[in-house]
C-alpha cells in the first residue's frame, strides 16, 4: 500500500498546488504523511456529511474540490462544524486533500469533466491564459431549451435545477461551459462567439446586461452541479495512477447531495 505522501504527491502531479490562485487554500488539510492509505473518497465539499460517509466506507483519505479553510482561521475546535470535520477525521485516521483551482485550470480539468458529462466536444479553453472554461461544439445542432434539457438530463440532480436565459427556441452550435460561478468571464464569452453559456450562480445583473447586449443563451445549474463531474474524472485518474504503480488503492466518488438548496417552490406571484 502507498503512503500517503506518495498518493498526494502524484495528485500534486495531476493538479499542482502552485497553479491555484493566490488567494485560495489548497493542499492537505489534515493526515500523517506516513500512514498507508488504501481507500479513497472523492467528494465536491469537506462538509460533515461527507466525513460520515467516510468513516462507513472505511477511506483513508477524502479529495475534495472545496477547501475546507478558504478564509483561513485561528482554532480548530470543536465547538465549530469546520473543527468538527477535521477532529472527526483525526479521531478515524483520515486524512484531507484540496485541490481547487488547480484543479479548475488543469488539463483535463473541472471544464473539461464538465463538457464530457454533457457529451460536447472540446475545442480548446475560454480563457487561454489561466486555461480556464472550455468551447465547445455539439455534434448536432439543438434549441437552446434542448440544449437546457440535456443539461437537466445528465447533471446531477438539485433543488435549483436548470434556469434559461434567453430565446429557448435559438440554434445552439457552439457553447461555453465552466465549472462552478462563471459570471466573471462573461467578457470571454461574448468574445468566444458561442451561441451560448453553462455554468453556475449566475446573477441577476450580468445575466440582464448579458442578454441585453447579445442574444447569447444562458443555462444556469447548481454550483455543486456543475463541480460534481470532475469527481469522477478525477477518480478515474487516480484509478489510473494506481494500476500503473501497483498500488491496489479502492477509490470511490460520493452521490450525496451536499448542494447547500434543500428545496424549490414555484409561487403564482402576488396579486396586482
Amino acid at each position: 500500500m502507498p503512503r500517503l505522501s506518495e498518493v498526494i504527491a502524484a495528485l500534486d502531479a495531476l493538479w499542482p498546488p502552485e497553479r491555484a490562485e493566490s488567494w485560495d487554500a489548497v493542499g492537505t488539510v489534515c493526515g500523517d504523511p506516513d500512514a498507508e492509505v488504501t481507500r479513497v473518497l472523492f467528494a465536491v465539499d469537506p462538509v460533515e456529511e461527507i466525513a460520515d460517509e467516510a468513516i462507513a466506507l472505511g477511506a483513508d483519505l477524502i479529495v475534495t474540490h472545496h477547501p475546507l479553510y478558504l478564509r483561513g482561521t485561528t482554532t480548530v475546535a470543536a465547538g465549530h462544524f469546520k473543527g468538527r470535520v477535521v477532529h472527526r477525521l483525526i479521531k478515524h485516521d483520515i486524512a484531507l486533500h484540496v485541490a481547487h483551482t488547480n484543479a479548475d485550470t488543469a488539463d483535463p480539468g473541472v471544464s473539461d469533466a464538465l463538457a464530457g458529462a454533457l457529451d460536447l466536444r472540446v475545442t480548446g479553453p475560454l480563457v487561454a491564459e489561466n486555461n480556464l472554461g472550455r468551447i465547445c461544439e455539439l455534434y448536432h445542432p439543438e434549441t437552446l431549451a434542448e440544449f437546457a434539457a440535456r443539461a437537466a438530463k445528465r447533471l446531477p440532480a438539485t433543488a435549483q435545477g436548470i434556469r434559461v436565459a434567453g430565446d429557448p427556441g435559438m440554434t445552439v452550435r457552439r457553447v461555453a461551459v465552466s465549472g462552478g460561478s462563471g459570471d466573471s468571464l462573461f467578457d470571454a464569452v461574448r468574445a468566444s462567439g458561442v451561441d451560448a453559456f453553462l455554468t453556475a450562480d449566475l446573477r441577476h445583473h450580468p445575466v440582464s446586461e448579458a442578454t441585453q447586449q447579445s442574444p447569447l443563451g444562458l443555462v444556469d445549474a447548481a454550483h455543486w452541479a456543475t463541480e460534481w463531474p470532475w469527481c469522477e474524472q478525477a477518480a478515474a485518474q487516480l484509478d489510473e495512477i494506481s494500476d500503473r504503480h501497483g498500488w491496489d488503492l479502492r477509490v470511490h466518488v460520493s452521490k450525496t447531495v451536499t448542494d447547500p438548496w434543500s428545496s424549490h417552490h414555484t409561487s403564482p406571484g402576488a396579486p396586482n
